[in-house]
């Protein structure tokens, strides 16, 4: 037996924004973290790099006015000063031109819509905003429930292009509770009629480091480039620690907790040699469908679209959306330059993941060509694109049946991923939120074993 006054010894696998606020807020309390990271860099999704001399992040994220969980953690690491709020502008690519969609008169002035369908869209969206009770929508899929509510000929303009882009194949499958849930968010984050969206100035490695270096102050250890190869039951041991075994020997060790923050179907992967681990659960991993997607950033000495938001409903286009982080934060936030990303979702099997980089950045810059006449490749000072395969879980119906509990049948060991936030979606402040959650279950459930004893 462990000796009392020995702080309990707790992993976490995965340092983006989930894995990194575990790891903050455990090792703050006293214990004994090591937080382990594939790659080189902390904040997964919103891991950062230089382009053009600027910081930025490998994939656009923003946060609201009402991310309370991520505002008040900017507080805590000191750093809130660093986040400002600016306002947001949205237009629609649509049959060859853009149209502003960030107010109903905005949406009145859609002219691909016939005004009977306009109004009924506006009508259909100001239902969802106010909508409670999302239960139900987790048993439609969202085309059918838009098809049946909002019309033929607005669902086919407005909405089919957009889950087309964000799921792929996966397109009809999707349930309108994660559409309700993306509407009913964005919709209660305004104050005004105007959105405002938050960046860290220096991006948001600002607060990944901050977190970082208050876990290694606190005692914590981080551990980068680290492959992990499985989770076993530890052998010199008879009261259910764990060892984690990976591809350098020195970080191979033994832990009393383990918290994993990698997708569901990875910690399928880790403990398939774990004897308690059962069928039941593991079902529940690998029952899930995950996304990829690609990201292209790039700075230019022209301004090509003053808008912040671009949605892509053109399939004549081949991406999903085209964002400007100078439209958003101004051009002496950016170094002088106009920095632009663009993003689209694909499934794992697309051949955007055994393309060469620059094929890519080429056929993306052709459809900047169509929609923007203006625009010159050659005012394009660096460019940059990043590919991630597990960037967006597939909320089906039956999806909640299906998703795996955070206790997993493994005493000790703990899963908390995007795919668990529900019925929301991934985002900068959901993992923190997930992440403050998973590290008070930790705790408290050895309360509950130390008050059992």
């Amino acid at each position: 037996m462990k000796s009392k006054g020995i702080k309990k010894n707790v992993a976490v696998i995965g340092a983006g924004y989930t894995g990194l606020t575990v790891a903050y807020r455990l090792a703050t309390k006293g214990y004994s973290v090591s937080l382990y990271e594939r790659s080189d860099l902390l904040g997964g999704l919103v891991a950062g790099f230089d382009l053009d001399g600027i910081p930025l992040e490998k994939a656009y994220h923003f946060l609201y006015t009402t991310d309370k969980a991520a505002i008040d953690l900017a507080k805590e690491l000191d750093v809130y000063d660093d986040l400002t709020f600016h306002d947001s502008s949205i237009s629609t690519y649509y049959d060859g031109k853009l149209y502003p969609f960030m107010t109903p008169v905005d949406l009145l002035k859609f002219t691909p819509l016939s005004i009977v369908d306009r109004v009924r869209t506006g009508l259909v969206g100001l239902y969802l905003q106010k909508l409670t009770n999302w239960e139900p929508l987790t048993k439609v899929t969202a085309l059918d429930w838009l098809t049946r509510y909002n019309g033929k000929r607005a669902t086919e303009i407005i909405w089919t292009p957009l889950l087309k882009g964000k799921f792929d194949k996966y397109y009809d499958k999707v349930t309108m509770s994660w559409l309700w849930s993306r509407i009913h968010v964005r919709a209660n984050s305004k104050e005004t009629t105007q959105e405002k969206l938050g960046y860290f100035k220096g991006g948001f490695r600002v607060q990944t480091e901050a977190m970082a270096r208050a876990i290694e102050s606190a005692g914590g250890t981080i551990h980068l480039g680290v492959d992990i190869q499985k989770i076993v039951p530890a052998h010199d041991e008879a009261d259910g620690r764990m060892t984690i075994v990976t591809d350098q020997e020195s970080s191979t060790k033994t832990f009393d907790d383990v918290v994993a923050t990698t997708p569901s179907h990875v910690l399928a992967q880790l403990t398939q040699e774990h004897p308690s681990m059962t069928s039941e659960y593991r079902t529940k991993l690998t029952s899930i469908d995950y996304i990829g997607a690609a990201v292209m950033i790039f700075s230019t000495k022209q301004e090509i679209s003053d808008y912040y938001w671009h949605n892509i409903n053109d399939d004549e286009v081949p991406f999903l959306v085209l964002l400007s982080k100078t439209a958003l934060s101004g051009i002496e936030s950016t170094g002088g330059r106009y920095i632009y990303y663009i993003g689209d979702y694909v499934t794992h099997d697309h051949r955007y993941f055994s393309m060469e980089k620059q094929d890519i950045m080429k056929e993306w810059k052709d459809g900047l060509r169509k929609m923007f006449a203006h625009f010159d490749e050659d005012q394009i000072v660096s460019e940059e694109l990043f590919t991630f395969k597990n960037a967006q879980h597939i909320v089906d119906i039956g999806y909640e049946d299906k998703m795996p509990e955070y206790r997993t049948p493994v005493e000790g060991l703990y899963l908390a991923n995007f795919s668990q936030i529900y019925p929301d979606d991934r985002g900068v402040n959901y993992a923190i939120k997930e992440g403050e959650m998973i590290a008070q279950m930790v705790m408290d459930d050895k309360n509950k074993k130390s008050q059992s004893k």
